[in-house]
């Protein structure tokens, strides 16, 4: 940590302390004030240096008389550093090596989420073209994104929230082994073993539906199989283990019962000891009447568990990000079903309603015509009559364009998701091994 107190190498002629540093020839004094805010930053570090050694292993080397730290870096790239002290912003010239530039902003302990929205897609648009033609490490894989200020000062603020409690190293550690497949190899273990236990859950629940697997008793009720019970037990023990652990290593409990994924874990446990419950004060399903179907549904609920699939898979979080922020467009596709659907239906209704084709009612009519301009086409209604046949084609060619309307918005709002969602992961996993390194 920073410390409140200034060093005593720190130039105090004035208010602010001043710190001055002589990047290859080029020098320049920063205010002490300012290094503060960025405490995790290579000349944020300087202020929390003792000793000349401590000094040394920050910089290349320290003059004592004129108190000036010397970094044999490139002057050329050190203004865009003094730029981002001030403004809290990166910016990238265009004509400017983008690898240079990443191994320049690295070497200063500055992350990549830190560049400004003008300059992020140039970025790293340039850096995934390139490293089509050369070979680099695995943040070629980053593409382009719009940097999200609030998504990094949350992160920001998420981490440094596991520096001010007991054990914050360890728990932080332990936070982004489950929160982050791509974080170690640890943590891409424990995400192979949650993906197969949530199949495996899933696999128990449709071997159960199937007949020849079913076992009855001499009084006709329906005996759960030994091997299956018992796997059902381990996978309930385990996504309650993971919930658990969650929200007791989560940085922000308020934060954590409003993430969607945590929903979706709690609505895949809860279910399991509502029914458990149900089961041992109540009784069976088929002595409660209407409140056995109701155990039932808690029963079928179950089946959420594949969702948790989302939170080892960037497609399927990407894919709940883009409808999120998609319901416009995908109102919009449902205002333009929903037009369509009442006039193909009404004159399909119009047409039909004499012939004894199943056409003989609105309600009839609008589950054709949504049947029909989906494109789905069950086949158990069909139009006989010349003008119903006309009506069925209309609205068969209004559906295909009235469906592929929106869907290129939809679509680059994944692919924006998505790239979006595999820099965040690859920010993470580079951050953790740039600080093995340091280490």
């Amino acid at each position: 940590m920073v410390k409140e107190s200034l060093p005593s190498w720190v130039h105090q002629d004035s208010d602010e302390g001043l710190v001055h540093v002589n990047v290859g020839g080029l020098k320049r004094s920063l205010c002490s004030s300012t290094l503060k805010k960025f405490p995790d930053t290579r000349l944020g570090k300087l202020l929390a240096c003792d000793s000349e050694e401590d000094i040394l292993q920050v910089c290349d080397d320290y003059d004592v008389q004129q108190k000036e730290f010397y970094f044999d870096r490139n002057p050329g790239l050190f203004p865009y550093v003094l730029h981002f002290y001030q403004t809290g912003k990166l910016h990238i010239m265009e004509e400017l090596c983008v690898f240079s530039f990443s191994q320049e902003i690295e070497y200063w302990g500055i992350n990549e989420f830190f560049l400004d929205s003008c300059c992020s897609y140039r970025y790293h648009d340039r850096k995934l073209e390139s490293s089509r033609h050369r070979s680099w490490d695995d943040e070629s894989d980053v593409s382009s994104i719009d940097t999200s200020v609030d998504e990094i000062s949350d992160l920001n603020r998420d981490m440094q929230h596991f520096q001010e409690v007991r054990y914050g190293n360890i728990r932080k550690c332990l936070w982004l082994t489950l929160e982050n497949p791509g974080y170690s190899i640890p943590s891409k273990l424990f995400s192979l073993i949650s993906i197969g236990v949530v199949l495996t859950s899933i696999a128990t629940m449709c071997i159960n539906s199937i007949p020849e697997y079913q076992t009855f008793d001499s009084e006709g009720k329906l005996v759960e199989d030994p091997t299956m019970q018992a796997l059902e037990v381990f996978c309930s023990c385990w996504f309650t283990f993971e919930v658990v652990t969650r929200l007791l290593l989560a940085p922000n409990r308020k934060k954590f019962f409003h993430h969607p994924l945590n929903i979706i874990d709690m609505v895949s446990v809860v279910p399991i000891y509502i029914t458990l419950i149900f089961d041992l004060l109540v009784g069976s399903e088929s002595e409660l009447g209407d409140l056995g179907r109701l155990i039932q549904v808690f029963r079928l609920m179950r089946i959420f568990r594949v969702l948790k699939l989302a939170r080892h898979s960037t497609g399927l979080r990407s894919l709940g990000a883009t409808l999120r922020h998609s319901y416009r467009e995908v109102g919009i596709l449902l205002l333009y079903l929903a037009v369509g659907v009442s006039v193909f239906s009404g004159i399909a209704y119009t047409a039909e309603y004499e012939e004894d084709v199943g056409l003989d009612t609105i309600p009839a009519c609008w589950w054709w015509g949504t049947v029909s301009m989906t494109t789905v086409g069950y086949g158990d209604v069909v139009p006989v009559t010349v003008a119903g046949k006309l009506a069925a084609s209309g609205c068969i060619l209004g559906g295909t364009l009235v469906v592929a309307l929106p869907i290129t918005i939809i679509f680059n709002k994944f692919s924006h998701f998505y790239r979006k969602q595999k820099a965040l992961e690859a920010s993470v996993r580079n951050n953790n091994r740039r600080k093995m390194r340091m280490s």
